[in-house]
């Protein structure tokens, strides 16, 4: 989908705060509230937008702990790769999962109350997995960047 200079600053608008109105998001991307509402739709049916989500604060929640867990497999079979994305993928404590290069074979991104319960989740959940050889756990002291926006490149 080509993208023009307004539509480029719809979705910039948009993963800043997806609650604006239509009238509002035209008035500072310079459309139609017809034309935004068109171009927003257009967006989702081109998978574009993904989704609209209310974005919570961790720690408000009571969830203290953050955790960078690195996971290697014991082999790299298609079968072991695919129960362990899928298990993961059901755990709530694991907010993403990246398949990374290097001597590691994962990367989750991890959230929860206290180190009790990271103790739980890693030998209950990870470590008792028959396709996990090892983890390692680096444990986040400070959020120094967080977003969710993406970059809209030019056309």
């Amino acid at each position: 989908m080509k993208l023009t200079r307004a539509d480029r600053r719809l979705l910039e608008e948009l993963q800043r705060d997806a609650t604006r109105n239509q009238a509002e998001l035209a008035e500072i991307t310079g459309m139609s509230r017809t034309s935004c509402w068109r171009r927003i739709r257009d967006f989702e049916e081109a998978g574009l937008i993904q989704r609209q989500v209310a974005l919570l604060n961790p720690k408000k929640v009571g969830l203290n702990i953050q955790v960078l867990l690195l996971v290697t497999m014991t082999e790299h079979t298609d079968e072991n790769r695919h129960s362990f994305e899928h298990h993961v993928s059901l755990l709530p404590e694991v907010t993403e999962c990246f398949s990374v290069s290097g001597d590691r074979d994962y990367q989750l991104h991890v959230v929860v109350e206290d180190m009790e319960s990271y103790n739980d989740f890693l030998n209950g959940q990870i470590l008792r997995h028959a396709a996990v050889r090892s983890a390692s756990s680096t444990f986040v002291l400070r959020r120094v960047k967080y977003s969710t926006e993406l970059p809209v490149p030019a056309g």
